[in-house]
Protein backbone atom coordinates (compact mmCIF):
# COMPACT_ATOMS: atom_id res chain seq x y z
CA UNK A 1 0.00 0.00 0.00
CA UNK A 2 2.01 3.47 -1.07
CA UNK A 3 1.59 6.74 0.69
CA UNK A 4 1.55 10.25 -0.73
CA UNK A 5 3.53 12.68 0.97
CA UNK A 6 2.14 16.62 0.18
CA UNK A 7 3.79 19.95 0.41
CA UNK A 8 2.53 23.13 1.04
CA UNK A 9 1.83 25.00 -2.58
CA UNK A 10 2.92 27.89 -3.37
CA UNK A 11 0.58 29.20 -5.88
CA UNK A 12 -1.27 27.04 -8.71
CA UNK A 13 -1.39 28.09 -12.58
CA UNK A 14 -1.84 25.88 -15.18
CA UNK A 15 -4.06 25.07 -17.67
CA UNK A 16 -4.95 21.15 -17.41
CA UNK A 17 -7.59 18.34 -18.66
CA UNK A 18 -8.75 15.71 -15.93
CA UNK A 19 -9.60 12.04 -16.76
CA UNK A 20 -12.54 10.95 -19.07
CA UNK A 21 -15.48 10.88 -16.46
CA UNK A 22 -15.82 7.47 -14.65
CA UNK A 23 -19.85 7.24 -14.18
CA UNK A 24 -20.25 7.84 -18.12
CA UNK A 25 -16.95 5.44 -18.76
CA UNK A 26 -18.79 2.49 -16.92
CA UNK A 27 -22.52 3.37 -18.95
CA UNK A 28 -20.80 3.28 -22.14
CA UNK A 29 -19.09 0.17 -22.36
CA UNK A 30 -22.26 -1.75 -20.71
CA UNK A 31 -24.84 0.18 -23.13
CA UNK A 32 -22.18 -1.02 -25.52
CA UNK A 33 -22.00 -4.66 -24.31
CA UNK A 34 -25.95 -5.16 -24.84
CA UNK A 35 -26.26 -2.48 -28.35
CA UNK A 36 -25.99 -4.46 -31.37
CA UNK A 37 -22.31 -3.44 -33.34
CA UNK A 38 -19.61 -1.44 -32.75
CA UNK A 39 -19.15 1.69 -30.52
CA UNK A 40 -15.93 3.58 -30.27
CA UNK A 41 -15.46 5.18 -26.71
CA UNK A 42 -13.10 8.20 -26.79
CA UNK A 43 -11.72 9.29 -23.46
CA UNK A 44 -12.65 6.84 -21.55
CA UNK A 45 -11.52 6.26 -18.08
CA UNK A 46 -8.78 3.51 -17.78
CA UNK A 47 -9.88 3.45 -14.22
CA UNK A 48 -9.58 0.17 -11.95
CA UNK A 49 -12.83 0.47 -11.80
CA UNK A 50 -13.68 1.11 -15.30
CA UNK A 51 -11.60 -1.66 -15.67
CA UNK A 52 -13.22 -3.96 -13.81
CA UNK A 53 -16.38 -3.10 -15.80
CA UNK A 54 -14.37 -3.61 -19.37
CA UNK A 55 -13.57 -7.66 -17.63
CA UNK A 56 -17.40 -8.27 -16.53
CA UNK A 57 -18.64 -7.95 -20.07
CA UNK A 58 -15.12 -9.93 -21.32
CA UNK A 59 -16.22 -12.63 -19.27
CA UNK A 60 -19.94 -12.44 -20.56
CA UNK A 61 -19.08 -12.95 -24.21
CA UNK A 62 -18.00 -9.15 -25.35
CA UNK A 63 -14.94 -8.37 -27.70
CA UNK A 64 -13.64 -5.09 -26.03
CA UNK A 65 -10.47 -3.64 -27.37
CA UNK A 66 -8.82 -1.30 -25.56
CA UNK A 67 -5.83 1.22 -26.69
CA UNK A 68 -4.93 4.07 -23.64
CA UNK A 69 -8.19 5.92 -23.68
CA UNK A 70 -9.94 5.01 -27.07
CA UNK A 71 -12.27 1.77 -26.55
CA UNK A 72 -13.92 -0.32 -28.99
CA UNK A 73 -16.89 -2.36 -28.01
CA UNK A 74 -18.30 -4.97 -30.23
CA UNK A 75 -21.69 -5.73 -28.69
CA UNK A 76 -24.15 -8.83 -29.13
CA UNK A 77 -27.53 -6.96 -28.86
CA UNK A 78 -29.83 -7.01 -25.69
CA UNK A 79 -29.77 -11.44 -25.84
CA UNK A 80 -26.34 -12.28 -26.81
CA UNK A 81 -24.29 -11.89 -23.33
CA UNK A 82 -22.99 -15.45 -22.57
CA UNK A 83 -23.42 -17.46 -19.30
CA UNK A 84 -19.75 -16.82 -17.28
CA UNK A 85 -17.79 -19.88 -16.62
CA UNK A 86 -16.64 -17.88 -13.63
CA UNK A 87 -17.60 -15.34 -10.72
CA UNK A 88 -17.42 -11.47 -12.35
CA UNK A 89 -15.39 -9.50 -9.98
CA UNK A 90 -16.44 -5.94 -9.84
CA UNK A 91 -13.62 -5.05 -7.77
CA UNK A 92 -14.19 -2.08 -5.94
CA UNK A 93 -16.90 -0.39 -8.12
CA UNK A 94 -19.90 0.12 -6.98
CA UNK A 95 -21.57 1.14 -9.74
CA UNK A 96 -20.23 -1.95 -11.72
CA UNK A 97 -22.10 -4.33 -9.34
CA UNK A 98 -25.22 -2.03 -9.11
CA UNK A 99 -25.82 -1.57 -12.85
CA UNK A 100 -24.90 -4.52 -14.12
CA UNK A 101 -27.07 -6.60 -11.94
CA UNK A 102 -29.76 -4.54 -13.64
CA UNK A 103 -28.58 -6.10 -16.82
CA UNK A 104 -27.95 -9.60 -15.27
CA UNK A 105 -31.58 -9.51 -14.34
CA UNK A 106 -32.79 -9.78 -17.63
CA UNK A 107 -30.60 -12.69 -19.16
CA UNK A 108 -31.61 -16.21 -19.49
CA UNK A 109 -28.90 -17.61 -17.25
CA UNK A 110 -27.56 -17.51 -13.52
CA UNK A 111 -24.97 -15.60 -12.51
CA UNK A 112 -22.61 -14.74 -9.80
CA UNK A 113 -21.02 -11.29 -8.61
CA UNK A 114 -18.64 -10.53 -6.03
CA UNK A 115 -16.24 -7.67 -5.02
CA UNK A 116 -13.72 -7.00 -2.21
CA UNK A 117 -13.97 -6.48 1.20
CA UNK A 118 -15.78 -2.47 0.50
CA UNK A 119 -18.03 -3.71 -1.82
CA UNK A 120 -19.24 -7.00 0.68
CA UNK A 121 -20.28 -4.47 2.86
CA UNK A 122 -22.15 -2.38 0.73
CA UNK A 123 -25.89 -2.82 1.16
CA UNK A 124 -27.50 -4.13 -2.16
CA UNK A 125 -31.07 -4.51 -0.81
CA UNK A 126 -31.71 -1.48 -2.19
CA UNK A 127 -31.58 -3.10 -6.08
CA UNK A 128 -32.20 -6.57 -5.22
CA UNK A 129 -36.06 -5.63 -3.99
CA UNK A 130 -37.45 -3.83 -7.16
CA UNK A 131 -35.66 -5.99 -9.49
CA UNK A 132 -36.94 -8.97 -7.43
CA UNK A 133 -40.57 -7.20 -8.49
CA UNK A 134 -39.77 -7.13 -11.95
CA UNK A 135 -39.51 -10.85 -11.61
CA UNK A 136 -35.18 -11.45 -11.09
CA UNK A 137 -33.78 -13.73 -8.41
CA UNK A 138 -31.34 -12.64 -6.73
CA UNK A 139 -29.58 -14.20 -3.49
CA UNK A 140 -27.18 -12.97 -1.17
CA UNK A 141 -25.59 -12.96 2.41
CA UNK A 142 -28.63 -11.29 4.58
CA UNK A 143 -27.74 -9.22 7.16
CA UNK A 144 -30.25 -7.59 9.84
CA UNK A 145 -32.35 -7.63 6.78
CA UNK A 146 -30.54 -6.61 4.03
CA UNK A 147 -28.58 -7.88 1.15
CA UNK A 148 -24.92 -7.58 0.31
CA UNK A 149 -22.77 -9.14 -2.32
CA UNK A 150 -21.92 -12.30 -3.51
CA UNK A 151 -24.80 -12.02 -5.36
CA UNK A 152 -26.48 -14.74 -7.24
CA UNK A 153 -28.67 -13.60 -10.14
CA UNK A 154 -31.27 -15.97 -12.29
CA UNK A 155 -32.12 -13.55 -14.57
CA UNK A 156 -34.99 -14.25 -17.00
CA UNK A 157 -38.53 -12.57 -18.48
CA UNK A 158 -39.05 -9.50 -16.66
CA UNK A 159 -42.22 -7.55 -15.97
CA UNK A 160 -42.29 -3.77 -16.41
CA UNK A 161 -42.74 -1.66 -12.94
CA UNK A 162 -43.35 1.46 -12.06
CA UNK A 163 -40.75 1.96 -8.61
CA UNK A 164 -40.58 4.98 -6.45
CA UNK A 165 -37.70 5.67 -5.36
CA UNK A 166 -37.33 5.77 -1.53
CA UNK A 167 -33.67 7.95 -1.94
CA UNK A 168 -32.06 9.56 -4.82
CA UNK A 169 -30.22 7.18 -6.31
CA UNK A 170 -28.45 7.67 -9.67
CA UNK A 171 -27.06 3.57 -9.49
CA UNK A 172 -30.45 2.01 -8.08
CA UNK A 173 -32.47 4.16 -10.72
CA UNK A 174 -30.11 3.14 -13.31
CA UNK A 175 -29.97 -0.65 -12.70
CA UNK A 176 -34.15 -0.75 -12.72
CA UNK A 177 -34.16 1.50 -16.42
CA UNK A 178 -31.39 -1.26 -17.49
CA UNK A 179 -33.57 -3.87 -16.86
CA UNK A 180 -36.33 -2.30 -18.20
CA UNK A 181 -34.95 -3.18 -21.49
CA UNK A 182 -35.65 -6.69 -21.10
CA UNK A 183 -39.35 -6.11 -20.04
CA UNK A 184 -41.99 -6.19 -22.14
CA UNK A 185 -43.86 -2.77 -21.97
CA UNK A 186 -42.68 0.91 -20.16
CA UNK A 187 -40.82 0.36 -17.15
CA UNK A 188 -40.43 3.94 -15.37
CA UNK A 189 -38.31 5.25 -12.20
CA UNK A 190 -40.22 7.97 -10.45
CA UNK A 191 -37.69 10.27 -8.13
CA UNK A 192 -38.33 12.51 -5.37
CA UNK A 193 -34.86 14.65 -6.40
CA UNK A 194 -32.99 14.06 -9.54
CA UNK A 195 -30.28 12.44 -9.31
CA UNK A 196 -27.73 12.28 -12.04
CA UNK A 197 -29.10 11.42 -15.58
CA UNK A 198 -26.16 9.70 -17.59
CA UNK A 199 -27.72 6.57 -18.01
CA UNK A 200 -30.97 8.04 -19.75
CA UNK A 201 -28.97 10.20 -22.04
CA UNK A 202 -26.60 7.52 -23.12
CA UNK A 203 -29.45 5.20 -23.75
CA UNK A 204 -30.79 7.79 -25.84
CA UNK A 205 -27.44 8.62 -27.54
CA UNK A 206 -27.58 4.82 -28.45
CA UNK A 207 -31.06 4.80 -29.88
CA UNK A 208 -33.06 3.01 -27.02
CA UNK A 209 -36.49 3.81 -26.59
CA UNK A 210 -36.40 6.01 -23.68
CA UNK A 211 -38.22 9.37 -22.37
CA UNK A 212 -37.18 10.73 -19.05
CA UNK A 213 -37.00 7.96 -16.72
CA UNK A 214 -39.31 5.46 -18.50
CA UNK A 215 -37.66 2.71 -20.45
CA UNK A 216 -39.20 0.29 -22.85
CA UNK A 217 -38.47 -2.91 -22.97
CA UNK A 218 -37.42 -5.74 -25.63
CA UNK A 219 -36.35 -2.78 -28.66
CA UNK A 220 -32.59 -3.83 -29.73
CA UNK A 221 -30.45 -0.90 -30.27
CA UNK A 222 -27.18 0.00 -32.34
CA UNK A 223 -23.33 1.16 -31.22
CA UNK A 224 -22.80 4.23 -31.43
CA UNK A 225 -19.74 6.75 -31.21
CA UNK A 226 -19.13 8.18 -27.64
CA UNK A 227 -17.15 11.27 -26.62
CA UNK A 228 -16.45 10.83 -22.73
CA UNK A 229 -16.04 14.62 -21.15
CA UNK A 230 -13.63 15.06 -18.28
CA UNK A 231 -15.09 13.92 -14.94
CA UNK A 232 -16.09 16.94 -12.59
CA UNK A 233 -16.08 15.12 -9.58
CA UNK A 234 -12.07 14.57 -10.49
CA UNK A 235 -12.26 18.50 -11.49
CA UNK A 236 -13.04 19.39 -8.14
CA UNK A 237 -10.52 18.81 -5.69
CA UNK A 238 -8.20 21.19 -8.71
CA UNK A 239 -11.21 23.79 -8.33
CA UNK A 240 -11.24 23.71 -4.31
CA UNK A 241 -7.01 23.26 -4.45
CA UNK A 242 -7.09 27.00 -6.90
CA UNK A 243 -9.48 28.65 -4.42
CA UNK A 244 -7.54 27.78 -0.93
CA UNK A 245 -4.29 28.26 -2.35
CA UNK A 246 -2.94 31.93 -2.69
CA UNK A 247 -2.10 33.33 -5.99
CA UNK A 248 -3.97 30.73 -7.84
CA UNK A 249 -5.51 30.39 -11.20
CA UNK A 250 -6.37 27.45 -13.23
CA UNK A 251 -8.46 26.58 -16.29
CA UNK A 252 -9.90 22.93 -16.32
CA UNK A 253 -10.82 22.23 -20.04
CA UNK A 254 -13.28 19.77 -21.79
CA UNK A 255 -15.20 19.25 -18.24
CA UNK A 256 -18.54 17.77 -18.17
CA UNK A 257 -21.07 20.04 -16.97
CA UNK A 258 -24.29 17.89 -16.87
CA UNK A 259 -26.93 19.70 -14.53
CA UNK A 260 -27.31 16.47 -12.55
CA UNK A 261 -23.75 16.85 -11.45
CA UNK A 262 -22.73 20.33 -10.88
CA UNK A 263 -23.66 21.01 -7.57
CA UNK A 264 -20.44 21.70 -6.84
CA UNK A 265 -19.99 24.42 -9.25
CA UNK A 266 -23.28 25.98 -6.97
CA UNK A 267 -21.97 25.03 -3.64
CA UNK A 268 -18.72 26.77 -4.15
CA UNK A 269 -20.35 29.97 -6.04
CA UNK A 270 -22.62 30.10 -2.88
CA UNK A 271 -19.64 30.00 -0.75
CA UNK A 272 -18.07 32.72 -2.77
CA UNK A 273 -15.99 30.94 -5.05
CA UNK A 274 -15.10 33.27 -8.67
CA UNK A 275 -15.66 30.56 -10.86
CA UNK A 276 -16.46 30.61 -14.29
CA UNK A 277 -17.72 28.48 -17.04
CA UNK A 278 -16.73 28.94 -20.36
CA UNK A 279 -17.30 27.94 -23.83
CA UNK A 280 -20.25 25.52 -23.06
CA UNK A 281 -21.30 22.76 -25.83
CA UNK A 282 -23.27 19.54 -25.99
CA UNK A 283 -21.77 16.54 -27.11
CA UNK A 284 -22.83 12.59 -27.25
CA UNK A 285 -25.40 14.14 -25.34
CA UNK A 286 -23.53 15.54 -22.24
CA UNK A 287 -22.74 19.03 -21.63
CA UNK A 288 -19.26 20.05 -20.98
CA UNK A 289 -17.24 23.29 -21.18
CA UNK A 290 -14.30 25.16 -19.66
CA UNK A 291 -14.15 26.16 -16.41
CA UNK A 292 -11.98 29.10 -14.97
CA UNK A 293 -11.10 29.39 -11.53
CA UNK A 294 -8.86 31.47 -9.01
CA UNK A 295 -8.24 31.78 -5.46
CA UNK A 296 -11.24 33.52 -3.33
CA UNK A 297 -12.04 34.75 0.16
CA UNK A 298 -15.07 31.36 1.27
CA UNK A 299 -17.75 31.87 3.41
CA UNK A 300 -19.44 29.18 4.99
CA UNK A 301 -23.08 27.97 4.05
CA UNK A 302 -25.83 25.37 5.27
CA UNK A 303 -25.89 22.04 2.75
CA UNK A 304 -29.34 20.34 2.56
CA UNK A 305 -32.42 18.71 0.75
CA UNK A 306 -32.61 18.78 -3.25
CA UNK A 307 -28.67 19.90 -3.75
CA UNK A 308 -27.31 16.29 -1.75
CA UNK A 309 -27.77 13.79 -4.96
CA UNK A 310 -25.73 16.57 -7.08
CA UNK A 311 -22.67 16.88 -4.58
CA UNK A 312 -22.93 13.39 -3.00
CA UNK A 313 -19.47 12.41 -4.09
CA UNK A 314 -17.60 15.70 -3.51
CA UNK A 315 -18.77 16.23 -0.03
CA UNK A 316 -15.30 15.03 1.05
CA UNK A 317 -13.35 17.95 -0.69
CA UNK A 318 -16.70 20.63 0.17
CA UNK A 319 -15.71 19.69 3.67
CA UNK A 320 -12.06 20.98 3.09
CA UNK A 321 -12.99 23.75 1.39
CA UNK A 322 -15.43 24.80 4.67
CA UNK A 323 -11.97 24.27 6.68
CA UNK A 324 -10.98 27.73 5.41
CA UNK A 325 -14.42 29.35 4.98
CA UNK A 326 -15.45 32.15 7.59
CA UNK A 327 -18.10 31.35 9.83
CA UNK A 328 -19.75 27.38 9.87
CA UNK A 329 -20.66 24.97 6.99
CA UNK A 330 -23.41 23.17 7.92
CA UNK A 331 -24.38 19.85 5.68
CA UNK A 332 -27.46 17.73 6.77
CA UNK A 333 -29.34 14.71 4.64
CA UNK A 334 -25.84 13.16 3.67
CA UNK A 335 -26.55 9.62 5.58
CA UNK A 336 -25.49 8.00 2.24
CA UNK A 337 -22.04 8.98 2.41
CA UNK A 338 -21.59 6.17 5.40
CA UNK A 339 -22.14 3.54 2.50
CA UNK A 340 -19.60 4.45 0.12
CA UNK A 341 -16.26 3.21 -0.44
CA UNK A 342 -15.91 4.21 3.22
CA UNK A 343 -18.00 5.87 5.90
CA UNK A 344 -17.28 9.27 4.50
CA UNK A 345 -19.15 11.33 7.13
CA UNK A 346 -16.40 9.41 9.80
CA UNK A 347 -13.23 9.03 7.87
CA UNK A 348 -13.35 12.91 6.51
CA UNK A 349 -14.18 14.06 10.41
CA UNK A 350 -11.83 12.18 11.95
CA UNK A 351 -8.78 12.77 9.05
CA UNK A 352 -9.53 16.46 9.13
CA UNK A 353 -9.72 17.02 12.55
CA UNK A 354 -6.03 14.88 12.76
CA UNK A 355 -4.33 18.34 10.83
CA UNK A 356 -6.64 20.81 13.45
CA UNK A 357 -9.66 21.25 11.45
CA UNK A 358 -13.02 21.86 13.86
CA UNK A 359 -15.24 19.09 12.54
CA UNK A 360 -18.12 17.54 14.47
CA UNK A 361 -19.49 14.45 13.36
CA UNK A 362 -23.57 14.25 12.67
CA UNK A 363 -25.59 11.57 11.74
CA UNK A 364 -26.20 12.38 8.51
CA UNK A 365 -23.87 15.31 7.75
CA UNK A 366 -21.10 17.75 9.50
CA UNK A 367 -20.63 21.06 10.90
CA UNK A 368 -17.32 22.44 9.75
CA UNK A 369 -16.01 25.64 11.82
CA UNK A 370 -13.51 27.98 9.92
CA UNK A 371 -11.07 29.05 8.94
CA UNK A 372 -8.87 26.81 10.57
CA UNK A 373 -5.13 26.83 10.20
CA UNK A 374 -4.19 23.33 9.03
CA UNK A 375 -1.30 21.61 9.73
CA UNK A 376 0.32 18.59 8.16
CA UNK A 377 -0.29 15.21 9.60
CA UNK A 378 0.13 11.43 9.10
CA UNK A 379 -3.76 10.75 7.59
CA UNK A 380 -5.54 7.77 6.54
CA UNK A 381 -7.74 7.08 2.89
CA UNK A 382 -9.02 4.12 4.57
CA UNK A 383 -9.12 2.86 1.06
CA UNK A 384 -11.54 5.35 -0.05
CA UNK A 385 -10.32 6.91 -2.81
CA UNK A 386 -12.10 10.28 -2.88
CA UNK A 387 -11.02 10.67 1.09
CA UNK A 388 -7.24 10.34 -0.35
CA UNK A 389 -7.78 12.67 -3.03
CA UNK A 390 -9.47 15.20 -0.24
CA UNK A 391 -7.10 14.96 2.25
CA UNK A 392 -4.26 15.68 -0.54
CA UNK A 393 -6.08 19.56 -1.45
CA UNK A 394 -5.84 19.92 2.67
CA UNK A 395 -2.49 18.67 2.56
CA UNK A 396 -2.02 21.98 -0.31
CA UNK A 397 -3.08 24.08 2.08
CA UNK A 398 -1.47 22.86 5.04
CA UNK A 399 1.52 23.83 7.39
CA UNK A 400 4.27 21.16 6.47
CA UNK A 401 4.43 17.62 5.28
CA UNK A 402 1.20 15.90 4.99
CA UNK A 403 1.63 11.89 3.99
CA UNK A 404 -1.78 10.04 3.20
CA UNK A 405 -1.71 6.54 4.16
CA UNK A 406 -3.12 3.56 1.32
CA UNK A 407 -2.70 6.73 -1.04
CA UNK A 408 -3.35 3.52 -4.45
CA UNK A 409 -6.49 3.41 -3.75
CA UNK A 410 -7.03 6.61 -5.76
CA UNK A 411 -6.50 4.39 -9.04
CA UNK A 412 -9.58 3.33 -8.27
CA UNK A 413 -10.89 6.58 -10.26
CA UNK A 414 -8.32 9.22 -10.65
CA UNK A 415 -4.51 7.28 -12.52
CA UNK A 416 -2.64 10.10 -12.88
CA UNK A 417 -3.55 12.48 -9.80
CA UNK A 418 -0.04 12.80 -8.32
CA UNK A 419 0.92 13.65 -11.62
CA UNK A 420 -0.86 16.78 -12.25
CA UNK A 421 -0.98 17.72 -8.94
CA UNK A 422 2.50 18.68 -9.32
CA UNK A 423 2.16 19.82 -12.81
CA UNK A 424 -0.20 22.64 -11.19
CA UNK A 425 1.92 23.78 -8.73
CA UNK A 426 5.26 24.20 -11.57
Amino acid sequence: MANLSINPAAKIRSEIRVPGDKSISHRAVMIGSIASGRSRLANFLPSADCLATVECFRKLGVEINIDGTRVEVYGRGLRGLKSPKDALDVGNSGTTIRLMTGILSGQPFVSRVTGDRSIQRRPMRRIADPLRAMGASIEGRTVEGDVYAPLRISGGDLSPIEYDLPVASAQVKSAILLAGLYAQGETAVVEKAHSRDHTERMLSCFGAKIRGCRVRGLREFCGADIDIPGDISSASFFMVASLLVPDSSLLLREVGVNPTRTGIIDILHRMGAAMEVKDERLISEEPRGNIAVRNSKLWGVKISGEIIPRIIDEIPVIAVAATQAEGTTEIHGAKELRVKESDRIATVSSELKKMGAEVQELEDGMLIKGPTRLKGARVKSYGDHRVAMALAVAGLAAEGETTIEDADCIETSFPGFERILKDVQS
